[in-house]
């Protein structure tokens, strides 16, 4: 029987890319821990902030809202969660569920926007558009990144941290180099602003393995949603996604070799704010005149 690296306790996990065993008590530890280790190392929290968490109620979300709670409260920082209901009947609203039941136990805000309100249409009726030059992911995720930034107003935050885990970042760098672009590196900085928002944005999970959080919240009792998102598998990510599992399968610690890479590139980037100019619709910064939120909103409505 192998023994947990911290105390005499059975070995609940392995962490393959260092050879750390922990039983479930240390490795929970652990993983608050390195969380911890992320915001402190990269800067991402300041004195005195008062911080949103994107929580689409999924297990990455739920379990970084569990832990920004205690990494809060621990140096008294005011705590928000932030919700967004894009529309997707017979999933959303279970994952919505499940957040309004956690913040309502941990006695967390919770500001909940949808896309019906914001854009005047779900994402399911957006995405039966025949014209759409986009994958759904790349769709919602334009649409997603406006509505966050609203629900961010609404609550009055300085920063607002989302759950992105060390796969979900591997992942982006890769598909940003296949897709041909580079200049969306910038935006991959552990912390970051640009001239679209006035809003911080962090990933104090960008270190975790997305196994360690699927586990955490396992251990955490964070309830997992009984259907998933019936787009997730369109597009290059999940092929993307595939070819990494298989690479760490054969190579542990590949994929954090990968994230070392990626920050190091990530290093050399600089966010522009030169070329931007108002958008004519809203007034938020785009490079054209038209901002991606307005441009495909005007799609699924008509608009030219």
């Amino acid at each position: 029987m192998e023994i947990c690296s911290k105390c005499s306790s059975p070995s609940f996990y392995t962490r393959r890319y260092s050879g750390e065993k922990f039983c479930e008590v240390h490795f929970k530890e652990s993983v608050i821990s390195k969380v911890s280790r992320t915001i402190s190392k990269y800067g991402m929290l300041k004195y005195g902030e008062r911080v949103g968490v994107a929580v689409s109620g999924g297990k990455d979300s739920l379990s970084l809202l569990l832990i920004m709670e205690k990494l809060c409260r621990k140096k008294g920082l005011e705590l928000t969660a932030l919700t967004v209901d894009e529309g997707i009947e017979g999933y959303r609203d279970e994952a919505i569920s499940n957040a309004t039941s956690i913040t309502k136990k941990l006695g967390i805000r919770h500001v909940v926007v949808s896309y019906r309100e914001l854009f005047g249409f779900t994402l399911d009726k957006a995405l039966r558009q025949d014209d759409r030059d986009v994958s759904s992911c790349s769709f919602c995720g334009v649409m997603r990144r406006r509505a966050i930034d609203e629900a961010a107003l609404r609550a009055g935050v300085n920063v607002v941290a989302t759950a992105h885990n060390l796969d979900d970042f591997v992942q982006t760098f890769l598909m940003n180099l296949l897709h041909g672009d580079v200049e969306r590196l910038g935006f991959m900085s552990p912390s970051y602003k640009d001239g679209a928002f006035p809003l911080r944005r962090i990933k104090p999970m960008m270190e975790l393995y997305e196994e360690e959080t699927a586990l955490f919240a396992y251990l955490s009792g964070i309830p997992f949603q009984s259907v998933s998102c019936p787009y997730m598998h369109e597009g290059l990510r999940s092929e993307v996604r595939d070819f990494l599992n298989q690479l760490e399968a054969k190579h542990p610690g590949m994929k954090y070799v990968l994230f070392n890479s990626c920050m190091e590139v990530i290093s050399h980037f600089n966010i522009s704010k030169e070329k931007s100019k108002p958008c004519k619709f809203c007034g938020m910064p785009s490079s054209s005149g038209i901002c991606g939120t307005c441009r495909m909103a005007r799609l699924v409505r008509g608009g030219v």
